[in-house]
This record gives structure tokens, sequence and C-alpha cells, in this order.
């Protein structure tokens, strides 16, 4: 019996049940002093690099660490060797990564780091939704399993009812027909509804049940995404659907991965700064220095503390593998609160939400998941608006695979494979011309490197569940290796 192990469970309990304490730039370099002392693998590193820890001893000096990653740090040492003390003892849950990067990875935790992803399911459930005083049904729609989305995301949110919020979970995970099966029964007796999922499954939830007769606006849904990016359109759409009144208050994104879990969660004023950057487009090209418009969040210092590098983020976070400097390659930058509400005030903007003193970072995704068309980056995000055209948007499921392929004289052609909806008919040529549109209209690149008889794509179209394109139960990707 570890009894050391019962008091820090015990104590990371108490300091989550108890109002959380400002920021302060100690923590992170507390958390790397800490990281150099216990770590094997980390010590190691620091050797190889000739630092020695005891010369850290600012925010500056912090700063001049050398990044880890997933190649160079998680994958060189031995696994235990990455964990406290050099071995498993107290780590009592593993999850895998997806592997959208071809290569799974392992990531041990211990109940204390779950703690941490809670308050940001309490910044979103409590904060927004008021989940501390409306009784509340949290419905895990994220597969469950080795991946790192549904038994966490159960974890935390049992975790906030155990603060005693008024909730209960439900877990069908992405089981569609189990969802809809349990929902009739259980929702009438909640005040509200939460779905929690990635987001064109959440889509093809709400589809399926509209189709199925399934009064929505009775469970007063609310929606809580992570995984994508997705365009204010596709959040009018599905809030629509799901007669969600307020999409600004009761959708909410999360920034996670199976890394270090959730990073940041976006809040009603995160997505109402964003909604007006969407209605800005050369507003939001200005602050996030891209045409695309990115995820927007909140973070907590404390908790996450994030860098940029060249135009993509690190962060340090405690966890089963302690992760310092940790350069996980998402394209996106850093804002401080006060700054952006400065700017979005200098432009006639002040968001209805104060929301919480936080900074914000925003995150257009991985270049993974781009396609270089004619030198030019075709971008999922360009693509997903052009299905959510109208007459277009009710015909698809709004999943797609972009494709960068030669035809028979080897010439470049932009192909996108487009599922269809269930009983629907799509038009080709209509949606080839909407992305199109979307493309011009979106990313400046694609309207000057392409020459305009080959702006048009090559859209194909492929039933719903398509075992060579959209297999079912498994992590879509939207782009395929030329």
């Amino acid at each position: 019996m570890d009894l050391g192990r019962q008091s820090r469970v015990r104590q990371a309990f108490d300091t989550f049940f108890a109002p959380p304490e400002p920021p302060s730039e100690g923590d992170v370099l507390a958390l790397f002093h800490r990281t150099a002392r216990t770590v094997p693998a980390y010590r190691k590193f620091l050797q190889e690099h000739g630092i020695a820890p005891e010369n850290i001893r600012t925010l500056d000096e912090f700063r001049t660490l050398p990044p880890v990653d997933k190649a160079g740090y998680h994958r060189k040492y031995p696994l235990p060797e990455l964990c406290r003390g050099g071995t498993f003892d107290g780590l009592d849950m593993i999850a895998v990564s997806s592997g959208s990067s071809g290569h799974p990875t392992v990531w041990p935790r211990a109940l204390e780091d779950e703690l941490h992803v809670a308050r940001r399911f309490e910044q979103v459930l409590v904060g927004a939704f008021e989940a501390d005083r409306r009784r509340t049904l949290a419905v895990v729609c994220f597969p469950l399993g080795t991946w790192v989305g549904g038994l966490f995301t159960t974890a935390c949110v049992r975790h906030l009812a155990a603060k005693g919020c008024p909730i209960t979970v439900v877990a069908p995970g992405n089981n569609k027909a189990e969802i809809l099966r349990v929902l009739p029964e259980l929702a009438p007796h909640f005040e509200q509804v939460v779905l929690l999922g990635y987001p064109p499954f959440v889509k093809d939830v709400v589809d399926t049940g509209l189709a199925a007769g399934v009064d929505w606006p009775a469970y007063a849904i609310k929606l809580v995404l992570a995984g994508e990016v997705f365009s204010e359109q596709w959040r009018d759409l599905v809030a629509r659907r799901a007669g969600i009144a307020d999409p600004v208050r009761d959708i909410a994104s999360l920034y996670g991965t199976a890394d270090a879990g959730v990073l940041g969660t976006e809040t009603p004023l995160s997505a109402g700064i964003r909604r007006f950057f969407a209605a800005h487009p050369d507003l939001g090209r200005e602050v996030f220095g891209d045409a695309r418009l990115p995820t927007l969040v909140q973070y907590d210092p404390a908790s996450r503390f994030f860098e940029v590098h060249e135009g993509t983020l690190m962060f340090t976070a405690d966890g089963g593998i302690p992760l310092i400097r940790y350069h996980i390659g998402d394209e996106g930058g850093l804002l401080p609160h006060d700054e952006l509400l400065a700017f979005c005030a200098r432009h006639g903007f002040t968001p209805a939400d104060s929301g919480p003193e936080l900074p914000f970072v925003y995150v257009f995704g991985r270049s993974l998941f781009t396609v270089s068309f004619f030198g030019a980056n075709v971008y999922p995000e360009n693509v997903t608006v052009g299905l959510e055209q109208p007459g277009i948007s009710d015909t698809v499921t709004g999943k797609f695979v972009i494709e960068s392929a030669e035809d028979a004289d080897r010439d470049r052609r932009l192909r996108i494979t487009v599922e269809t909806a269930p009983g629907a008919t799509a038009d080709a040529d209509r949606i080839a011309v909407a992305v199109r549109d979307q493309l011009l209209r979106l990313n400046s690149e694609f309207a000057h490197y392409v020459p305009p008889e080959r702006q048009l794509p090559d859209v194909v179209l492929r039933p719903a569940g398509d075992p060579e394109y959209f297999p079912a139960g498994v992590k879509h990707r939207y782009t395929r290796p030329t």
C-alpha cells in the first residue's frame, strides 16, 4: 500500500476543491527544477546538452532551454525513464495517441493529472453552461478505449460531479445508435444535455437524430467539441439544427491533445471575438497573420505554459510524463488578454461577455494536414466552408479527403473526395464550384499561385462509411500523402 500516494491524491483534491490561485512565473520554474531532479530521461537530456539545472533561475534563462519533442525525447528514452523516479509507480492510467502522424505514442498519467484538466472542463461546464446549478446530463461521444478522448473526458466530468456539480455522465462513446437510444430515456430527467465529441461526429448525431424525429430543442442541448478547427458557419448550422439559441455561449471548443489533455478552452469571450474576426477577415489576418480563421481559446499559464517557436506552439506542463518546452508542432500563436481586447475596442467591437482574464492561444492545426498544390497550401478549414454552403450542407456529412493527384498526363489535379449523407443526393459540380469560390476568397496563395484553369477541384462522391475513404470507428484524416 502506497500511503504517500494517498497523501498526494488527497492534497490534489483539496487543491481542486479550493478556488484557483493566480498564476505565477515561479510555477514553471519550479516544475522545471522538479522535473530535472526526478525524471531520469530529462536529466540525461539536459546533460547531453551541457545544461546545469541550477543555472536556470529566471524565466528568460528558462526560455533558452532546448525544446523536447516526440522524436528527440519521448521516443529516444525508455518509457519508464520519462516518468518521475523512472517508474510507473503512481501512474494508474495509460492513454495512447491516435497516431494521426503515423506513430502511436504512449502517455501514462495519474489521477492527479486529470484534476488539472478537470478545471478546464469546469471553465466550460460551469463558467458557460451553469452546470453548477442546472441538472446536467453529460453524454461522452468521444471514442472509448486507449485514446485519450473518451475515458479522460469521462473522468474529468465525474470529478466535477464529485466537487458538487449536479452532473450525471453517460458514456456511449462514438456509437451513434447507442447515443440516440439512451438520450430519449435519460434527457427528460435533466435541465440540459451536453454532447461532448469531435465536431463531424456530433454533427452526424444531430442530423441523424433530426431525421429520426428527435426533438433537440426540448433537451436544451450544449456542445463541447475538440480535435478540429471549425468555421463560424459550421457553428451556426449545427446550432440551428440542434435548437441552440446562443451558439457563442452554448458551443465550446477545446484545444486538447493526448500529450497533456486539454490545453485551453473556448469561452464565450473568445468565441465572441472569433466571430468578430470571421465577419472581418482583414482584421483577422492582421491579428493572426493568416487568412485562415484559427481556433481561439484561453489558457491558464499556471497549468499549461505556452511559448511560440517559429510560428508553432510549445508548452510546459506537469503530468505522468512531465513536458518541459514541449514542441507540439501546432501552427499558432499567443495573444495577451488586454492587448486583444484593446485591438477589438479600437475597431469598434466590445465583447458581450467579459470572460476570465486569461491569455489567448490561437491554433490553426498542423502542417501535416495540408496539401501543397502549385506551391499553395490547401487547408481543410478552407474546404469545410465550401461544404457548409446552403444547398450543399444537407447532402454531405462534412467529411472529405484532399489529395494532390496526378492524372494520365502526370499533371497535378486537386481532388476532393466527399462523403455524402445517408439517403441524400449530392451534386459534385456544385460542390466543386462552392469549394473553389471559398478557396479563392479565403486563401490568397491559392488565388495567386494556382492557374485559373486548375482552380476547380475534381470532386469525387463516396457513400457514407465508405471503407476506403471514410471507415467507421477510426479517426478521420482530411489529407492523404502523395
